[in-house]
């Protein structure tokens, strides 16, 4: 199974994501402030997103307990205004949504400009540390990486392994190298021993079932909700893809005609999402300084 995004916690799992099951609320809201809050300075307030969120079936209990659940890991920041309250993005939170737009608008689902470089990654850690040796192994994951055998893990391409080792206080227990395969290795039966290519490939195929039928999700009720519904559903998608090489998939590999889908319908929804966006999202530019995590009452 694979790892959900280090910041969004286990509700937000591939189960949740392009099989027909509608995304659970944290990973909607984070797509929600994503698309209409990431860049702006503003914040909204929680009124107006109990109104956008009822528009893809989520009640307001789970709007405001998700709101507030998103409080306590620093992901939100809450702020009074009178009687009303408020959410903007943390830093933290921004650099997750920043990421996930590179992956969606730059990186793309597809990899056709692999150089042939790997990254490999070995570790060693003591029975004892099974919270450690699970933290690395889901974030080495999330990174791309795949496992070769025992504590060899390998991705496609150069990746920056110094920021997981210190983020985890791994750096001791951990060696990684950039370099190629060599006789008798090869690379297409290597990504083979790494990766579930078939998996994945079935994620895309779910993505496609999905949306590629005439009607959106029944759970959506205007452009509004599509458009969210849409971008949580390929951005859960492609955060979970390893990005592999493209000359070593299958021919028919279903990211192509699935990234061409998402950036179709993302097209068509994205203008009358934002003129819901315009009528019903109270926006107001907070001071610097939020009000506690802590804080009490409902938000």
């Amino acid at each position: 199974m694979i790892p959900p995004h280090p910041e969004q916690g286990p509700e937000s799992g591939p189960e949740t994501a392009g099989r027909g099951v509608p995304p659970r609320p944290q990973s909607l809201m984070l797509s929600f402030f994503g698309i209409h809050v990431l860049g702006t300075g503003t914040a909204l307030s929680s009124a107006s997103v109990i109104d956008a969120f009822a528009r893809v079936e989520v009640g307001e209990d789970a709007v405001r307990s998700t709101l507030t659940r998103m409080v306590a890991r620093g992901l939100l920041a809450r702020h009074r205004r009178g009687r009303r309250m408020y959410f903007s993005l943390t830093a933290r939170a921004a650099q997750v949504l920043a990421d996930g737009e590179e992956r969606v608008r730059r990186t793309g689902a597809v990899n056709d400009d692999w150089d042939g470089t790997w990254t490999l990654v070995g570790f060693s850690l003591p029975e004892s540390w099974r919270r450690e040796r699970h933290d690395l192994r889901s974030r080495l994951v999330w990174a791309g990486f795949g496992p070769v055998q025992s504590g060899l893990w390998v991705a496609p391409g150069r990746v920056e392994v110094a920021p997981i080792a210190a983020e985890l206080g791994l750096g001791d227990r951990i060696k990684a190298f950039h370099g190629e395969a060599a006789a008798p290795t090869e690379a297409g039966p290597l990504l083979r021993t790494a990766f579930d290519i078939d998996a994945i490939a079935g994620e895309y195929h779910a993505f496609l079932a999905r949306w590629g039928d005439t009607a959106a999700p029944a759970e959506a009720r205007d452009d509004l909700g599509r458009l969210l519904l849409l971008h949580t559903d390929w951005l859960d998608l492609v955060r979970r893809d390893p990005h592999l090489p493209a000359e070593h998939l299958p021919a028919d590999w279903p990211a192509v005609g699935a990234e061409a889908l998402f950036r179709e319908l993302s097209g068509r929804y994205e203008p009358g999402a934002r003129r819901i966006a315009e009528e019903i999202l109270d926006r107001w530019e907070p001071p610097e300084e939020p009000e506690p995590a802590e804080g009490s009452g409902r938000p």
